[in-house]
């Protein structure tokens, strides 16, 4: 073991001098390295150093060749630019020379212009005028000859006017739906007729005035409101619509109406049709009047199937159901209803609530051409009774003492129920408006019928089958019967066939010249209602040239000479 250490020691020994050796050339080949990498750097310096000289020596050429060029193009550019300006110059010059000249034309033209303008606001002035004049001489000559007032309302073209519901190519689609009805002027309707393979035909129809489908609820009531003041001074009054469904007769007279909610909203003040527009106006016309000498009873009835109903009538217990009248002719050749309800009202507000009883009552039903189409001709009437006094009618507008004592004298003579303002009379032979008539207090009755006549139907558009299809024969029979009465008068025949159908028969003094009479018809813009709108047009020719002779003023009592 001893001899082995010893071996292994010596070995040792061996290795120990090796590693000293190779330690030895491991350091001489680190500085070899270090300085071989000493070396690279230096050369890598002197490369760098040589190039960067090199660029800057190319770049430095080069930006002096730019500087030049530039140098060149800026003069260039600034002779360009003395060039250009000048040029301008003069243009500006030119164009001020120029301005200057057209002020001096605008000058003239402005001046000519004023003079254009007065000239043409005095002829437009003188055309008013001389409008104004034909339009008096026109209604006087209207009242002399007893002719019937005819207007027209265009109404808009609505989304049901694509000819839904029938089975045509999308050209025919397109052509139905656009406009054929015009409202060439406020007294003229211009129609496009036009047919496939035919070419266009453009018919007037003249009427006394004429609205387009933009004017509104106001500019149609304008033009009515001056025959409600005839009320109050002895004359009977009629307005009725007319013209095919869905052409906007209820919305004329009565305004929009909801399908659960028939009442009158106060909110849509500014859409109010006829109907509660004239109301209002006739009791803002009574109350400009004395107190005590007028007083208003309502009445609302209509003709289904050729029945009349009255809408006012109530049972036992006081709830309103609609009751069958039926009207006939008096021995003065007036028709009455008897039996009819009459319900007396103080102002617009309570006839409005009574109205909107009956309303819910009247019969509608769906078809094609309008979802809620009335199945009735639906008549409102206004009775209107002045008491005026014999001996001092003359001076019965002008001494208050005077109004107050008739308002005392009426109170005393008028039933206690009819102070009320609750009573409704079962007959015109019991109202309380029929009053003991006595030497000094006399009676006059003027009466306001506003109709909302239901629409002509063409049966294979709108649809109707069964129950409605019977009603709408019903409805187009009226309407044939009223066409009729109105060409008996017109042709002026011994015989007027009023009995020929219970609306011409319920309408009889007004149609034959009781009453001044105003006819509104209206008509759908739409090609596909072209036929029904045609019709509804020459319904109205007709009728404006009715003539039924002076309408019939009532007779006041001629004040007394001796008093």
């Amino acid at each position: 073991k001893e001899e082995r250490i010893v071996v292994l020691e010596t070995e040792n020994a061996a290795l120990h001098l090796k590693l000293a050796e190779y330690q030895g050339l491991a350091g001489r080949s680190t500085n070899e390295i270090l300085q071989l990498y000493a070396a690279h750097g230096q050369q890598m310096k002197l490369q760098r150093s040589s190039v960067v000289t090199q660029l800057h020596g190319a770049i430095k050429k080069r930006l002096k060749q730019d500087l030049r060029s530039l140098h060149s193009f800026a003069l260039e550019l600034s002779k360009e630019f003395q060039r250009q300006s000048k040029i301008c110059l003069y243009q500006v010059l030119a164009a001020v020379q120029g301005i200057q000249l057209q002020n001096e034309a605008m000058q003239m033209f402005q001046i000519k212009a004023f003079d254009l303008e007065q000239s043409l606001q005095e002829v437009t002035e003188r055309y008013e005028k001389e409008k104004q004049k034909r339009k008096a001489l026109h209604n006087s000559l209207i009242e002399l000859r007893g002719n019937i007032r005819v207007h027209c309302r265009i109404r808009p073209l609505l989304p049901f006017d694509d000819a839904g519901g029938h089975s045509l190519s999308q050209d025919r689609r397109r052509n139905f739906s656009e406009k054929a009805a015009y409202a060439a002027d406020d007294e003229t309707v211009l129609v496009k007729c036009s047919r496939p393979g035919h070419a266009s035909v453009n018919k007037t129809f003249q009427f006394e005035r004429v609205y387009n489908d933009l004017e509104s609820q106001d500019a149609v009531f304008a033009d009515v409101a001056p025959l409600l003041t005839s009320l109050l001074d002895g004359y009977n009054v009629c307005i009725m619509a007319y013209g095919q469904t869905g052409s906007g007769k209820t919305y004329t007279m009565l305004g929009p109406q909801l399908e659960r909610n028939l009442a009158f909203s106060i909110e849509e003040e500014s859409e109010l049709g006829i109907i509660p527009r004239a109301t209002q106006e006739v009791f803002r016309l009574i109350s400009e009047k004395p107190p005590g000498s007028y007083w208003v009873e309502v009445s609302v009835v209509e003709v289904y199937n050729n029945e009349i109903f009255d809408l006012l009538a109530k049972d036992s217990s006081g709830k309103v159901f609609g009751v069958k009248r039926d009207v006939v002719t008096t021995r003065e050749g007036k028709s009455d209803v008897p039996l009819l309800t009459h319900e007396t009202v103080e102002n617009a507000s309570e006839f409005l609530h009574l109205v909107n009883k009956g309303l819910q009552l009247r019969v509608t039903h769906p078809t094609l051409v309008h979802a809620h189409s009335s199945r009735s001709h639906l008549v409102v009437t206004l009775t209107i009774t002045t008491v005026v006094f014999g001996d001092n009618f003359g001076t019965l507008w002008e001494d208050e003492q005077t109004s107050q004592r008739l308002n005392k004298e009426a109170s005393c003579t008028f039933p206690q129920k009819m102070r009320d303002n609750k009573s409704t009379s079962s007959s015109r032979a019991s109202s309380p408006v029929q009053l003991e008539a006595t030497e000094k207090m006399k009676q006059v009755k003027t009466r306001l019928q506003l109709v909302d006549l239901a629409g002509s139907e063409c049966v294979g558009m709108s649809g109707v089958t069964g129950a409605a299809l019977r009603e709408t024969s019903f409805i187009n029979r009226s309407l044939s019967a009223l066409a009729d009465v109105l060409g008996a008068i017109a042709e002026q025949r011994a015989h007027v066939p009023y009995r020929n159908s219970k609306l011409t028969h319920l309408l009889q003094d007004s149609l034959g010249g009781d009453a001044k009479l105003l006819v509104m018809l209206c008509i759908s813009p739409g090609q596909k209602y072209l036929t029904e709108s045609m019709q509804s047009l020459g319904f109205g020719t007709r009728a404006r040239q009715v003539q039924r002779g002076q309408v019939k003023k009532k007779n006041f009592p001629v004040p007394s000479k001796g008093k």
